[in-house]
């Protein structure tokens, strides 16, 4: 693949070591406004580092945009006249909706909106796409791209908004919890190393069962539950506590703040 990835910061700079490690290009520019900022690249066979964005556009057929959102309009603009019907662009941009690009480049283009984590930084990356009308006819291509850093979800784009609370900012709630499993590991007699330790890889034990056998959460539960045992009665503690309904309303909060911040930008 011709791939060009327009503002390589610290996210287009993840996705371009995916795509490196992972031998899924033909050719890669790489555009920033400083090159210091990704000179680790240079070198890399068929990598190209350029602070033109017209030339990336030119020397390539799928166009990832991981620029500031106030930048990207002028981008758009910018590159208008070079686009041609080979090229896929796929924006990283949060907030800026498809039918505002179709705006300014044309609905006859290829548009998908892809919503990384901050764990594709490790392959690991929980990203959503959706497309207009002619972007679903390349949306495979995007999933190409992506599952090469995790897993991906196509949705409708009115779903975007809550996926950036359940994938985004879930990075963050899920660090709190295994922040907070730490903190008991330590208490309960481990030192800070060893709680860390435990609690990571048993989160991440407990999230492959599920990935691998595809199975509810309650029935993984129910396999490690017995009758007056020590899991049941720390969970219906945890319950009592609130747990289950902590992490629901915080979520909730979350997107009604999300959705406050994009009234007010309209």
């Amino acid at each position: 693949m011709k791939i060009a990835i327009i503002g390589t910061g610290n996210l287009g700079k993840s996705i371009a070591k995916g795509l490196i490690t992972n031998n899924a290009i033909t050719s890669l520019f790489l555009t920033k406004r400083n090159l210091d900022g990704i000179a680790e690249f240079d070198g890399y066979k068929n990598v190209f580092l350029t602070t033109d964005n017209l030339q990336a556009v030119k020397n390539s057929d799928i166009l990832i945009f991981a620029v500031q959102p106030a930048h990207f309009e002028g981008v758009l603009n910018k590159i208008k006249p070079l686009l041609t019907e080979k090229h896929v662009l796929i924006s990283t941009i949060t907030g800026f909706l498809i039918p505002k690009i179709e705006a300014i480049i044309g609905a006859d283009n290829f548009i998908i909106r892809a919503m990384p984590n901050t764990a594709i930084a490790v392959g690991k990356s929980m990203t959503c796409l959706c497309s207009n009308e002619q972007g679903e006819k390349r949306i495979k291509i995007a999933e190409a791209i992506f599952n090469r850093l995790g897993h991906t979800l196509s949705i409708p784009e009115s779903q975007m908004q809550a996926a950036t609370v359940v994938c985004a900012s879930g990075v963050a709630f899920w660090m709190r919890l295994i922040r907070a499993t730490t903190q008991a590991a330590i208490q309960l007699g481990f030192d800070a190393k060893e709680a860390q330790e435990l609690a990571m890889y048993t989160s991440e034990g407990a999230a492959n069962l599920l990935i691998t056998n595809g199975k509810h959460p309650e029935e993984e539960i129910d396999r490690v539950t017995t009758p007056q045992g020590c899991t049941i009665t720390g969970l219906n503690e945890m319950e009592h506590k609130g747990l289950s309904s902590s992490l629901i309303q915080g979520m909730v909060a979350s997107f009604n703040k999300i959705s406050n911040i994009k009234k007010e930008q309209i």
